[in-house]
C-alpha cells in the first residue's frame, strides 16, 4: 500500500501529570499482512484511564508500554487487508491495537462487531469495555440490590455515566459527584441521578456526601479514590460494599499515599472493600451487551461521548480524559467510517 502510517509513540515516562512532550507522532509506512495477518485501517480510538499506569516502569495487571514504541488502546476500524480467512476485507473489528492509522495483527483478540444499529464508536463505550466495566462492578463485584443507596464519583465519566444508569434501572436510589457544574446538570437533568454535587467546590465532602446520601451508602463504586474515598467510608452503611474501580486523583502520584483514613470503621459495619478487572469477568460482560442493547433501543440508557478529531490530537485528548476536561466516553476518531 502507498499510505502512510501515521503512529503516536511514547517518547518518555511521566514524572508526574501527563504533559503533550512525552509522546512523539511519526510516519511509517503501511505494512502489507504476512500468511495468516489482517491489516486494518483504524477508524476509532479509545483513551482510558487505566493506560496512565501503563505509562510507568511498574507491575501490574498489564505490561507497561515500552519507550519508543507505539501506544495501544481499544480500536474500532475496518479490515483493509487480510490474509487471515477469519477476517474478510471491509468487516468492522474491534480489538486491542495501536495509536496509529493501519495497525497490523494476527488476529487473535480481534472481534467483529455485531450487526446492531448503533454508532460504531459505541462499541467502545457503553457497549465496550466503560460499560461492561459499569456492570460487573455493580452486579458482581458491588451485588447492588433494589432499594439501596449506590454512590458513583466521576459519575458523568465512562463508566460512572453507564453505572449509575444501570443501578437505577435495577430500582437503586442513586447519588454521585462530577467535576463540574455543567456535569451536575447532566446527571440530574438527562442521566436520572436522584443527587449529585460538584466536589470541585464542595467546601466539606462529607457535608456534600450527607446531603445527597442522608441514608448512608450501600455501594459505593469508586472511580477517584484518595479523599472522595475517605469520605465515603464515613457515610458507608452496615454490611456496604466498595468497588473499586479506579483511583484517577491518584494516578499521577511519585510517592504512595498515606490512608485512607477511617479504615478502622470497616470493622463494626462489617464493609467489603474490593477491587476488580473486567477482563476477569467474560461471562458477565456478555450478559451485558445484549441487555445494553435493548436499554438502549427502549430509551432507557443514555450515553453521552466526546469525540477528537485525528491521530495528531489523541495525546490531547488522553490528557483531557485525565483531567476530567470532556463529558462521558473520550474517543478520538481517526478516519472516515467509509
Amino acid at each position: 500500500m502507498t499510505a502512510t502510517n501515521r503512529q503516536v509513540r511514547l517518547a518518555s515516562r511521566p514524572a508526574g501529570p501527563v504533559t503533550p512532550e512525552l509522546f512523539s507522532l511519526t510516519e511509517a509506512p503501511v505494512p502489507e499482512p504476512g500468511p495468516g495477518e489482517v491489516l486494518v485501517r483504524n477508524v476509532y480510538l479509545s483513551v482510558d484511564p487505566y493506560m496512565r499506569g501503563r505509562m510507568n516502569d511498574a507491575k501490574s495487571y498489564v505490561p507497561p508500554f515500552a519507550v519508543g514504541e507505539v501506544l495501544t488502546g481499544g480500536v474500532v476500524g475496518r479490515v483493509a487487508a487480510s490474509r487471515n480467512p477469519a477476517f474478510r476485507e471491509g468487516e468492522w473489528v474491534n480489538g486491542l491495537l495501536g495509536w496509529e492509522t493501519y495497525s497490523l495483527t494476527s488476529g487473535q483478540g480481534l472481534y467483529k462487531l455485531p450487526d446492531a444499529n448503533v454508532p460504531k464508536s459505541w462499541w467502545l463505550g457503553v457497549l465496550g469495555t466503560p460499560g461492561m466495566t459499569a456492570y460487573v462492578g455493580l452486579f458482581e463485584i458491588g451485588r447492588a440490590q433494589a432499594g439501596e443507596t449506590v454512590f458513583i464519583s466521576a459519575a458523568a465519566g465512562a463508566v460512572g455515566s453507564v453505572a449509575g444508569q444501570l443501578a437505577k434501572i435495577h430500582g437503586c436510589r442513586v447519588a454521585g459527584c462530577a467535576g463540574s457544574d455543567e456535569k451536575v446538570a447532566l446527571l440530574l437533568n438527562e442521566l436520572g441521578f436522584d443527587a449529585a454535587f460538584n466536589y470541585r467546590t464542595s467546601e466539606s465532602l462529607r457535608e456534600s456526601l450527607r446531603k445527597v446520601c442522608p441514608g448512608g451508602i450501600d455501594v459505593d463504586f469508586e472511580n477517584v479514590g484518595g479523599d472522595l474515598l475517605e469520605a465515603a467510608l464515613r457515610h458507608m452503611r452496615p454490611f456496604g460494599r466498595i468497588v473499586l474501580c479506579g483511583m484517577i486523583a491518584q494516578y499521577d502520584d511519585t510517592e504512595p499515599r498515606p490512608g485512607p483514613r477511617g479504615l478502622i470503621g470497616m470493622i463494626g459495619k462489617r464493609l467489603t472493600m474490593r477491587g476488580f478487572i473486567v477482563t476477569d469477568h467474560p461471562e458477565t460482560c456478555r450478559e451485558y451487551v445484549p441487555k445494553a442493547l435493548r436499554w438502549l433501543e427502549e430509551g432507557r440508557l443514555e450515553y453521552r461521548e466526546t469525540i477528537a478529531e485525528g491521530i495528531e490530537n489523541a495525546p490531547a485528548a488522553f490528557i483531557d480524559m485525565l483531567q476530567g476536561n470532556k463529558i462521558g466516553k473520550q474517543i478520538v476518531r481517526l478516519a472516515a467510517e467509509d
